[in-house]
């Protein structure tokens, strides 16, 4: 593990998926899982996300996009978090599940809707 790429990986999840969720994952980490927390954080989130190729709005977007079409809802909630604190707005945010109901199908894109209107929801709390 490259321990600088870990550190700017770190520091990017942080930001876009929040301090409490990131924190508690990598503290729950335990010798089975500790080499999958340091592969998606060296790699996903240094290698990928800090790329200056696209910035962290429209990572988000094709996040859920990508989240949608693979029908992940956990990976999705977290990441309709994170597009919301990378300025992705909720019209933007169902946009997407619209585009991805005729590309991806619609169960696939009525799942993200719920999934998303449960972190909404959250929100308001």
């Amino acid at each position: 593990m490259d321990k600088d790429s870990f550190e700017r990986g770190l520091a990017t999840r942080r930001a876009v998926l929040g301090s409490d969720y990131v924190d508690k994952s990598i503290a729950g980490a335990d010798d089975f899982n500790r080499p999958m927390q340091e592969l998606v954080t060296q790699y996903c989130w240094d290698e990928i996300w800090n790329r200056p190729g696209l910035d962290r709005r429209t990572r988000s977007l094709l996040n859920l996009a990508m989240l949608t079409a693979l029908n992940r809802p956990h990976e999705l909630k977290l990441h309709v978090r994170g597009a919301l604190n990378n300025g992705v707005t909720r019209e933007e945010i169902r946009e997407v599940f619209l585009q991805a109901a005729i590309y991806c199908g619609v169960p696939a894109a009525i799942d993200s809707f719920r999934t998303a209107r449960e972190v909404f929801d959250a929100g308001k709390a």
